[in-house]
């Protein structure tokens, strides 16, 4: 199964890889794993102020420090992972990416805000579930 595992670094994507470390059917060598970050665009001006180059590492860096420790968790239960890092509307980016990707299924931590708090705040997980073709476990 291939399986893409959106993370950003809180404690929302621990308690997603302190799932998938108690449930062997999913975190098992015989699945192909990505590993995937998407982060807020820069304001524009910021980006031009900055030039390419900067902003650029800026995002590689912050990317890293989110995908460094999920593989290095994965890497401990024998598992391997791609790593990818994107820029752009979380929910959209990570729904693109899973069914472009043709992923089997999405894994990803969410807050797990009320109705009400989803209709006033937004949720990556309300953005992902609504663009998203591919099948989604939502770990709360």
């Amino acid at each position: 199964m291939k399986i893409l595992l959106a993370v950003d670094g809180s404690v929302y994507t621990q308690k997603m890889l302190d799932y998938l470390a108690s449930h062997v059917e999913l975190l098992a060598g015989t699945h192909e794993y990505t590993a995937a970050n998407v982060q807020s665009a820069l304001p524009p001006r910021a980006r031009s102020a900055l030039g390419k180059e900067i902003v650029d590492q800026y995002y590689a860096e912050e990317g890293d420090k989110v995908l460094t420790p999920v593989c290095d968790f994965l890497a401990k239960h024998n598992v391997q992972a791609a790593r990818v890092s994107k820029v752009g509307p979380a929910g959209e980016t990570i729904a693109k990416l899973a069914t472009d990707g043709n992923f089997d299924l999405l894994i990803m931590g969410t807050h797990g805000h009320s109705a009400l708090g989803n209709l006033v705040m937004g949720s990556v997980s309300t953005q992902v579930l609504a663009h998203c073709s591919t099948p989604v476990l939502l770990v709360r």
